[in-house]
C-alpha cells in the first residue's frame, strides 16, 4: 500500500469582499419593503438583521463572492452571473481552474501528470456534464474526472476518496477541486442564513509519497461518517419544476439553502466532538497531540465549544486558527484554507487534523503529519 501526501494547495478568493454593516443594510431595505406590504394582511412582520446580531451568532464579519452588487441589490438580492454559451468555460469550472492552477505550481508537477480530477462541492452548476471532466480539458490532464459531493464535508470527503484510490494503487496523482460558489443557492431574504455563505475555491494534489521534499503533509489516516439530517437542506434539484403548479416557472421559496441553526449547533458539535477523538484514539492519539486544527470554518462559537469539550480548556487561535470572521462559511473549502494559511511554522513530525462537518449530517476528516 502507498503512502499518501498532501504535495500541493491551491486556493482562489474572489475580489469582491462584502462586510457585515452592508449585507445588514440591503436586508434591512428589504425588511422595510416587505413589512410595508405585509401591513393590513394578518402577516406577522419580519424582524430587522443588525452586525452585532450576525457576528454573535457566526463571528463572521466579513466574506467574498463572485458578484456583490446583485446581493446589495435589495430588488434583486442574489449573485447577477451572466449566462455562457456550452462552448465557454463554466463559472464553476473557471473558479476551481485557479485553484487547481495554484495547485499543481505548488506540487512542482504539470497537469499531465494527473490522472485524474475530482471535482467535490457542496452545490455543482450542473448535473452533466461532470464539471471535474470541464476541468480536465481546461487542463489537459490525462485519465478521467468525476464530481462527487457532501455539503460542507465535500473537501474532506474527497480527499478521502482520493487518498484511498493512491493507497491502492489505482491512481498514480490526483488533483481534488472544490469550487465553492455558495452565495448562488443562498436566500438572502432569510435571516437566520443571509449572512453565513462566502464563495472561494480550493484545490489539492494528492500523490504517493515516493520521497518527495519536507514542508509537505503526509495523510496518515482519513475517515468520514454520515447521519441523516434534515436540519441543513437545499431542497433544488431536477424534480423542483415537476412539482410546481407551471413548470416553467420555479418558486424559489422552500427551495433555497435552509437550516435549523440551534438543533445543527447542539448535534454537529456533539457528533464533531466524538469523530475527532475516537478518531485520533484510534491511533492512540489525543487532542492534546495535535500541533494543529484545521476545522470546519461555520461558526466560531461551535468550533472553539467542540475544542473545549476534547481539551477540558479553551483552545486559542495558534493551536486552531480561524479564517471565518474574514471569509465567511466557505462550505467545503475553509478548513483548506485554514490549512494553507497556518501551517508554515509547523515542525517535521508535527500532527494535525482536518476536519469538516456540515449537511446530512457530515463529518470527514485528515489525520496529517509534516514531512
Amino acid at each position: 500500500m502507498n503512502r499518501v501526501i498532501i504535495s500541493g494547495i491551491g486556493v482562489e478568493i474572489p475580489e469582491a469582499v462584502v462586510t457585515n454593516d452592508e449585507l445588514v443594510t440591503s436586508f434591512n431595505t428589504w425588511v422595510d419593503q416587505e413589512n410595508a406590504r405585509r401591513e393590513g394582511t394578518g402577516q406577522e412582520p419580519l424582524q430587522k438583521s443588525s452586525s452585532a446580531f450576525i457576528e454573535h451568532a457566526s463571528g463572521i464579519r466579513t466574506r467574498y463572492m463572485i458578484d456583490r452588487e446583485g446581493v446589495l441589490d435589495p430588488n434583486r438580492m442574489a449573485p447577477r452571473i451572466a449566462p455562457r454559451a456550452d462552448e465557454e468555460l463554466s463559472v464553476e469550472a473557471e473558479f476551481g481552474l485557479a485553484a487547481a492552477r495554484r495547485a499543481i505550481e505548488h506540487a512542482g508537477c504539470k497537469p499531465q501528470d494527473i490522472d485524474l480530477v475530482i471535482c467535490s462541492s457542496s452545490h455543482h452548476q450542473r448535473p452533466y456534464p461532470a464539471i471535474a471532466i470541464e476541468i480536465q480539458n481546461a487542463l489537459g490532464t490525462s485519465g478521467a474526472g468525476f464530481d462527487m459531493g457532501l455539503g460542507c464535508s465535500s473537501a474532506a470527503a474527497a480527499l478521502h476518496v482520493a487518498c484511498n484510490m493512491i493507497r491502492a494503487g489505482g491512481q498514480k496523482r490526483i488533483l481534488v477541486v472544490v469550487p465553492e460558489i455558495v452565495t448562488s443557492p443562498l436566500d438572502f431574504r432569510d435571516r437566520q442564513t443571509h449572512f453565513i455563505f462566502g464563495d472561494a475555491a480550493v484545490a489539492m494534489v494528492v500523490e504517493p509519497r515516493n520521497g518527495r521534499r519536507s514542508g509537505r503533509f503526509e495523510v496518515i489516516d482519513s475517515r468520514t461518517w454520515t447521519q441523516f439530517s434534515s436540519n441543513i437542506r437545499n431542497n433544488l434539484g431536477f424534480l423542483t419544476r415537476s412539482e410546481q403548479e407551471d413548470p416553467y416557472t420555479i418558486d424559489m421559496q422552500g427551495n433555497l439553502i435552509k437550516q435549523v441553526g440551534n438543533k445543527v449547533f447542539k448535534e454537529v458539535t456533539v457528533a464533531g466532538h466524538k469523530f475527532i477523538v475516537d478518531f485520533l484514539a484510534h491511533h492512540d492519539l489525543t487532542p492534546h497531540d495535535m500541533r494543529r486544527f484545521w476545522l470546519h470554518q461555520a461558526n466560531a462559537r461551535m468550533n472553539s465549544m467542540i475544542l473545549k469539550l476534547a481539551f477540558g480548556e479553551e483552545v486559542g487561535h495558534d493551536r486552531a486558527p480561524m479564517v471565518l470572521d474574514r471569509y465567511g462559511n466557505t462550505a467545503g473549502a475553509g478548513a483548506v484554507i485554514a490549512l494553507k494559511e497556518n501551517h508554515e511554522d509547523m515542525k517535521i513530525g508535527d500532527y494535525g487534523l482536518l476536519c469538516a462537518f456540515g449537511a446530512g449530517y457530515s463529518i470527514g476528516g485528515a489525520l496529517l503529519r509534516m514531512m
